[in-house]
């Protein structure tokens, strides 16, 4: 019972368990934040344009069958708000980041060409082809 207690708390101290258990903390709190954007700005903002202060009470019906299709339309505005958030405030700066990252970081300087007689890969530096003995092998380029 001992190694199963020792095997448990080694699994639960691990770095991905926690930042796991932080991830999903911090997600329901954005998504909470989110969700009050979407109904306390967001939908009475659209109420106002289209005129229906609780899209909620936008029902129909068929057969006796009611289908809440205000309910799918808030459902559809707060994933929507909250796929443009973590689009522009999470997904767009990472990648201006990665992008500006890969700039700096850039290409480094070639050392070697290839011989101009044999296109064997010689250093730049070198002032006879190793494959093909042909003096100055890189031509004007390497000067």
């Amino acid at each position: 019972m001992r190694g199963v207690v020792q095997e448990f708390k080694e699994f639960i101290m691990r770095g991905n368990v926690i930042e796991l258990a932080v991830a999903v903390v911090l997600a329901a709190a954005f998504g909470a934040v989110v969700n009050s954007l979407v109904a306390d700005i967001f939908t009475p903002l659209i109420a106002a344009i289209v005129g229906e202060p609780d899209f909620s009470a936008i029902v129909f019906t068929i057969n006796g069958s009611a289908f809440m299709i205000g309910s799918f339309i808030n459902a559809l505005i707060s994933f929507l708000t909250i796929a443009a958030v973590i689009f522009f405030v999470v997904v767009k700066p990472m990648n201006t980041l990665l992008e500006r990252q890969r700039r700096k970081d850039g290409t480094p300087d070639p050392t070697t060409g290839k011989c101009n007689f044999c296109r064997g890969e010689v250093p730049l530096d070198a002032t006879r082809c190793m494959f093909c003995t042909t003096e100055n092998p890189l031509g004007a380029e390497a000067a």
